[in-house]
């Protein structure tokens, strides 16, 4: 990795293009680098774990929305077209909004890939707008299976290379922002495009997709699913201007009057960005862990725990056994997802599903009492509205621990951690003390997630919505992915079940 040093530039300064961030991402992109077997095997698996939870919310409100919304955009004139999740194949529609509506599906459950550090991040957002340009221009490029995944590569390397070392959320920037310039960047290797290009869809990228992350405070809406999606279809059109000629505002990161000085550290903000050397593997993607249950990450940990308090210690199940909860946790788990939120929405039983999941009280209390998590049930008014889980889930707060932030924030993989320390009052007087420091399908985890975890992700997941055979179909063919030709690129797609899809009432809008 080489260190490129980061700050803000008066405009009689005249940075050099050379020496901008934007224009370093660029050089990582065009580098033509080996992609290590290592690698492959890890983005294939995350193509299969992005379908699973797109599967899983094909009949979704938002994803409907979505999808109707991308099916008003037919194939454009300069492609084939991409496909849109739950559809058939041959069921086309410009790339962007195809990036639109499978990035919603795939962000909507808050279900798949995550990587935590200065900054939060879904890198496998990444993989939908990546792949509709590479299924709407692959019989015009010749492009391969390969390519493709060349391109995801080099989204997961820039967009975690970013996350850590930039933090938005301290300036309360939505983590898309480093999401828009890493999509940019992957398509720009995907096509194998020049250095000029792909700095100028960086730069577009970037401005196009810094907002605030009111998206993910109070009573969060379906926007959070949206986001993600938005910020690709944004790189996608980015990537298109710039082929067109067009150029960015420059310097966007660095400039006196850009990202840095107004929207994070300010005029006198620096940051030390890492990013690979010339000819190096890009390994970014191994680096990054996905789901277990469908929750925010910080929750996966704890899940697990309260699964295993639950089965290891029934007392805490009898009604009104448990008299406070105390979760010793980060700075992030404690300040976003637990009480120092100051959020009342974390404890409100009629609160959206989107905030219950970015309710670390709700997900434990819920956790502990059943012995499992689904991505469904546990989620449903009707449980959210038991009187016994309100009244536990009154009883849990959370607070800071220095040395689990610490451990959160921590570069070596051996000792970071996204869990803490949960103290257990009970009535009678008792305590009960326990703690988890990642979780059980983190690579450092109890069951650690493997090729075999990933399919049967995908099998449970898109059972109910999937006919047997194209559960089949899918799964040999994402396998095969290094070997898959131009017309095969259009097969990465997922198929509903004869007349699922259009059984449901579809939202009118303008288009």
């Amino acid at each position: 990795m080489q260190l490129h040093h980061v700050r803000v530039h008066k405009s009689d300064e005249n940075l050099a293009r050379e020496d901008q961030l934007a224009w370093k991402i660029a050089e990582v992109a065009a580098d033509p680098a080996m992609v290590s077997e290592e690698v492959t095997e890890m983005v294939i698996n995350r193509v299969i774990d992005n379908a699973s939870v797109a599967a899983a919310s094909l009949t979704r409100r938002p994803v409907i929305a979505a999808r109707s919304q991308a099916l008003a955009h037919p194939r454009s004139n300069g492609g084939d077209g991409a496909t849109v999740f739950g559809l058939a194949p041959a069921r086309r529609v410009s790339p962007e909004w195809a990036a639109w509506a499978n990035g919603v599906a795939v962000r909507e459950l808050d279900y798949h890939d995550t990587f935590l550090a200065a900054e939060y991040s879904h890198p496998g957002d990444n993989i939908p707008p990546i792949t509709a340009v590479a299924q709407h221009l692959a019989a015009s490029r010749g492009l391969s299976g390969r390519d493709l995944i060349r391109g995801i590569a080099t989204g997961y390397e820039i967009q975690i290379d970013l996350v850590k070392s930039i933090s938005l959320h301290a300036h309360k920037i939505d983590h898309v922002a480093h999401l828009g310039p890493s999509v940019a960047a992957g398509i720009g290797t995907l096509l194998g495009l020049d250095k000029e290009i792909i700095f100028q869809a960086v730069g577009q990228a970037l401005h196009t997709t810094t907002a605030t992350r009111q998206s993910r405070k109070g009573e969060i809406s379906s926007w959070k699913a949206h986001a993600p999606a938005f910020a690709g279809k944004m790189a996608v059109e980015a990537v298109d201007r710039a082929l067109r000629g067009e150029t960015s505002p420059t310097p966007i990161y660095e400039g006196e009057d850009g990202v840095i000085a107004w929207l994070l550290d300010g005029p006198e903000g620096s940051y030390d960005v890492s990013l690979p050397k010339p000819g190096s593997i890009k390994r970014a993607i191994l680096d990054s862990y996905t789901k277990e249950h469908s929750a925010e990450y910080q929750a996966q940990a704890w899940i697990d725990l309260a699964r295993k308090l639950h089965n290891e210690h029934p007392e805490l199940l009898v009604a009104g056994a448990i008299k406070s909860v105390v979760i010793h946790t980060s700075h992030h788990t404690h300040f976003v997802i637990g009480s120092g939120a100051n959020d009342p929405q974390k404890y409100d039983p009629t609160a959206s599903r989107e905030t219950l999941d970015h309710s670390i009280p709700y997900i434990f209390t819920v956790a502990l009492q059943d012995g499992t998590w689904n991505h469904v049930d546990s989620y449903s008014p009707e449980r959210a509205g038991r009187p016994d889980t309100i009244d536990l889930w009154n009883t849990v707060t959370t607070t800071e621990d220095k040395e689990w932030t610490r451990r959160y924030h921590s570069l070596d993989p051996a000792e970071k951690a996204f869990g803490g320390r949960v103290e257990i009052e009970l009535a009678n007087g008792t305590r009960l003390v326990d703690e988890i420091a990642v979780a059980d399908a983190h690579p450092l985890g109890a069951r650690p997630f493997a090729r075999a975890e990933y399919i049967n992700k995908f099998r449970t997941l898109a059972a109910p919505v999937m006919e047997e055979s194209e559960i089949e179909r899918f799964l040999a063919l994402a396998q095969r992915l290094p070997d898959l030709g131009a017309a095969d690129l259009g097969g990465l797609t997922i198929v509903a079940k004869p007349g699922l899809l259009s059984s449901m009432a579809t939202p009118i809008g303008i288009f």
